[in-house]
């Protein structure tokens, strides 16, 4: 059975995608929490800590969960465990296996749902979101594991398979996604333009950054190569949906704005006359 909890801005790649994987013969629950809770916690986050992600990372991490004890399903399979395949701190020996729970809400989700409760969002409007605790794992006798324990994890070479199995994936149609030189990853969320510039914003290195530390960990492309695509892309304004995502945020450009340079990490950031510019990166962005 595969398990999607729902992207915040829903496209039609994505939509063409999860079909095009059913045909293939699996029974899937696409779940899609109430958006008006939706809403209203993508945008608390976004103002808050720079993310508007932070409630879909809990619903990502706690859903198939919730569905698996619903279904009496003994195993759950993930995809990379980030912290041991990109650097990062790994909290047990078996972390690269087995899903911890302390390391869900320490490294997926930062804090507990349950901490989330607000006039405009009750207790019962987080179920979605709030991780079953240990006992109720143990009761069920659920274990989670991390499919790159069992086999090499490479994006790059997950979409080479993919696009044998599946002929009909679509890839973004402008030929790459905005701030990257990819066009097959993360396609299915409008929103992930900014969530990925906010990375930039608060870290100094964007999703182009990410994408060529991958391939060149690989052994895909060649560390000059790469440095050439973090100069040309890195830290691209996320324009292309950005009417949108303001919209979905309830937002207008300049609250925006706003809030993006909140989140600014001074210690690399400086402010010029007319824009911002890194500054270990005269000329930057």
């Amino acid at each position: 059975m595969l398990v999607t909890f729902s992207p915040l801005i829903i496209n039609e790649i994505g939509t063409h995608n999860r079909e095009e994987l059913s045909k293939k013969g699996f029974d899937s629950i696409f779940f899609r929490p109430n958006q008006n809770v939706a809403r209203i916690l993508s945008k608390r986050f976004f103002i808050e800590r720079g993310n508007p992600k932070v409630a879909w990372d809990a619903g990502i991490n706690s859903i198939p969960v919730q569905i698996a004890i619903a279904y009496k399903i003994p195993y759950i399979f993930y995809a990379e465990h980030g912290e041991s395949e990109y650097g990062g701190l790994v909290l047990s020996d078996k972390s690269k296996k087995l899903r911890d729970v302390k390391e869900v809400i320490e490294h997926q989700i930062g804090d507990y749902p349950d901490n989330w409760e607000s006039k405009e969002v009750s207790k019962s409007d987080l179920s979605p979101y709030i991780y079953p605790n240990h006992s109720i794992l143990k009761k069920n006798k659920i274990l989670a594991y991390y499919f790159s324990y069992f086999f090499k994890w490479s994006m790059f070479e997950n979409y080479n398979y993919v696009k044998k199995f599946l002929p009909n994936f679509k890839e973004d149609s402008n030929g790459r996604t905005v701030g990257t030189f990819t066009n097959f990853d993360s396609l299915d969320d409008k929103i992930d333009d900014l969530y990925y510039y906010m990375q930039y914003i608060k870290f100094g290195f964007g999703r182009c950054t990410r994408d060529v530390a991958r391939f060149i960990q690989n052994g895909h492309i060649s560390k000059l190569k790469g440095l050439k695509l973090i100069k040309k892309y890195d830290g691209e304004y996320p324009k292309r949906n950005l009417e949108i995502i303001l919209n979905y945020l309830s937002l207008n450009q300049y609250n925006f704005e706003e809030i993006v340079n909140k989140h600014r990490n001074l210690e690399i950031w400086q402010a010029r006359k007319n824009y911002w510019e890194l500054i270990n990166n005269p000329g930057g962005r």
